[in-house]
């Protein structure tokens, strides 16, 4: 048996092997991108939480009563969109929107958007959807 039959194989292999790694490449890059764009979100979001607790009013606070104070929903709501305003987050974050819901004596904020991925091959999406949430209450002490 002769090696001619077996000629150029090496060369066929060797291109597999690049395309695989730079495969690998582009979902370790896009994935580090998401984790980064993620985790400044949620930064985002724990800093609106404390701009909604930040927005309490003194007579709700001093009239509370047991252990945490009512936070109102609509000043929260107001709280965050001038803290997200106040920082450039729409800036930062591609199609930010935030949701803000109470809970009576908590709550929660919730922040989407979209980060763009560095390394796109063809057939893959340019973004990736990302979320994060933040809750706060207000205990009296």
């Amino acid at each position: 048996m002769t090696g001619r039959g077996e000629r150029g194989q090496i060369s066929v292999m060797i291109i597999g092997f690049f395309l695989v790694l730079l495969l690998v490449v582009a979902v370790v890059v896009n994935a580090s991108a998401a984790y980064l764009g993620q985790r400044r979100l949620a930064d985002l979001a724990d800093g609106a939480a404390l701009a909604a607790a930040e927005g309490v009013t003194r007579s709700s606070l001093y009239g509370a009563t047991g252990e945490r104070a009512p936070l109102d929903p609509d000043a929260a709501s107001r709280a965050v969109a001038d803290y997200l305003r106040a920082v450039g987050a729409q800036d930062d974050v591609r199609a930010l929107r935030w949701e803000v819901r109470g809970r009576g004596d908590a709550v929660v904020v919730r922040l989407e958007g979209r980060v763009r991925l560095p390394l796109v091959p063809p057939g893959w999406s340019r973004g990736a959807s990302i979320a994060a949430d933040a809750a706060v209450e207000l205990r009296i002490d």
